[in-house]
């Protein structure tokens, strides 16, 4: 698949979402009422285009410019979407800044990607303050996603960096600044990721890699299934420091999608997702197993004759998706009759699933293929193929346990690795995974000897072994073992 010409920046997903949608939803979060949450308090397309342009004008007043690096520091919440939009509007590489890459994570990225500016959540600003000794060289701005207080503004002013509020920053901006120009070869993000060793790696993800990816997710689900569309929400979670879900998200701003934060708590997810009611909902195989083990505590609970009812509809149902009989045909007066509960554990809306990040037990696919009343595809992707690289096809049974074909922008193949005993030309062919195509990333940011390891010939090496299925699937069967 190639990118359409004139499409040079994520930023025109959101400018042209705007002008069609500008009343649609876009961004929404619970209100807090008595420590309980609320409904789901929206930002319109409009209102965030518009915050993200005044936000992106204040950081040219700062001294920020197309190319320099801007970091992001918090959990998914509006304000770190608009950051990014902010970035993406300026042309501005946005860096994602998380902890759980270890203690001197952040500071380490800040100064080997030479962050000149950062968005920060409230409850970040402590960390971040207290690198500030040792990465004051670069960082010269912070802006909260809500408060500062004066104590923490002088603590970084005597550093010789300025602190803003979310209220504050916008107002150095304007709405009718010019924009620089963009295009498809720009670094839109450089994307931290745990080396098995040794320090953070630094993936370098350009505009049209980013772009690519988006546009492929589209087209697997035109030929698949149905497209997202205005009517659509998306329940975020998974964090925006890696690219599923950034490359999920994104995908929702070019089809006017709306996208419902969580609260940040794992104890009231699935509470958030009841009141989302979400129709698109990505998940990694932890959560997915939640709601298959509640699920079926749910059915027990039932009794005896429940129970029954239920093993007789899975089963039938089960039956006619392993013939190939697509999900909403199946078993429809099931789906009515026992189903229409067991698909209230996310909401009642949901009609795509996905899973990715580690392999999905089969078990856990199979029930939430028959119980979900929703399509349901495992994916496999790395943050140097700019997420996902393999789909498995929601309606095609087949599939199961596999983590289905090549998306539309790669070409994969498999390389023998004898030291292990995998042979990519025998009849069950088993060897480590090698991808190239559009949605590749371009090199590890000031590491060109990594890069040039992985790097071979245009291959890129992913360290997984694969095994070819006689459908064309993949099936991810190892890990390719550091020889020294």
């Amino acid at each position: 698949m190639d990118l359409p010409a004139g499409l040079e920046s994520p930023w025109q997903f959101l400018s042209d979402s705007a002008l069609k949608n500008p009343d649609g939803k876009m961004l929404g979060r619970r209100q807090a009422i008595d420590s309980k949450g609320g409904p789901y308090v929206w930002l319109t397309y409009k209102e965030v285009y518009d915050s993200a342009t005044r936000i992106g004008s204040a950081m040219r007043r700062r001294g920020v410019n197309p190319g320099d690096r801007c970091g992001i520091y918090g959990s998914n919440s509006p304000e770190w979407i608009t950051a990014m939009e902010a970035c993406n509007s300026q042309a501005v590489t946005y860096v994602p800044l998380y902890d759980t890459l270890g203690p001197n994570a952040v500071e380490f990225i800040i100064n080997h990607a030479e962050v000149s500016m950062a968005f920060v959540q409230e409850n970040k600003l402590s960390s971040i303050l207290s690198c500030l000794p040792k990465c004051s060289s670069n960082l010269k701005t912070i802006v909260s996603f809500g408060n500062i207080s004066d104590m923490q503004k002088k603590e970084a002013d005597e550093l010789g960096v300025s602190c803003f509020s979310w209220e504050e920053f916008p107002q150095l901006g304007s709405l009718d600044c010019e924009l620089p120009p963009k295009q498809k070869t720009d670094v839109c993000t450089i994307m931290y990721t745990s080396g098995t060793t040794g320090e953070p790696k630094g993936v370098i993800l350009t505009n049209g890699a980013l772009m690519a990816e988006v546009l492929s997710v589209d087209q697997l689900l035109f030929l698949t299934d149905r497209v997202v569309s205005e009517e659509d929400s998306y329940f975020s979670f998974l964090p925006l420091a890696h690219v599923y879900d950034q490359v999920i998200e994104t995908y929702c701003i070019y089809k006017g999608a709306s996208i419902g934060f969580w609260r940040g708590d794992v104890r009231y997810l699935l509470e958030d997702v009841q009141e989302l009611k979400p129709s698109i909902f990505c998940g990694v195989p932890r959560v997915y197993d939640r709601i298959y083990t509640g699920t079926l505590a749910k059915v027990s609970a039932g009794g005896g004759l429940k129970k029954k009812l239920f093993d007789f509809a899975y089963n039938y149902k089960l039956g006619y998706l392993e013939k190939g009989i697509p999900q909403e045909k199946a078993a429809p007066l099931l789906d009515r009759l026992v189903f229409e509960k067991t698909k209230q554990a996310l909401g009642g809306r949901v009609r795509i699933l996905l899973s990715g990040a580690a392999p999905l037990p089969k078990h856990v696919e199979e029930f939430l293929r028959v119980t979900s009343c929703s399509t349901l595809s495992q994916g496999y992707g790395l943050t140097e193929s700019c997420g996902g690289c393999f789909t498995s096809i929601g309606n095609v049974y087949p599939m199961v346990g596999t983590v289905g074909v090549p998306m539309t922008t790669i070409e994969s193949r498999l390389e023998s690795v004898p030291e292990m005993g995998y042979d990519a030309l025998s009849s069950v062919p088993r060897g480590e995974i090698c991808l190239r195509g559009s949605t590749l990333f371009s090199g590890y940011h000031k590491r060109e000897d990594l890069t040039n390891e992985v790097l071979v010939d245009g291959w890129f090496h992913t360290g997984d072994i694969g095994e070819w299925q006689p459908n064309g699937a993949m099936k991810i069967i190892d890990r390719k073992k550091e020889h020294i």
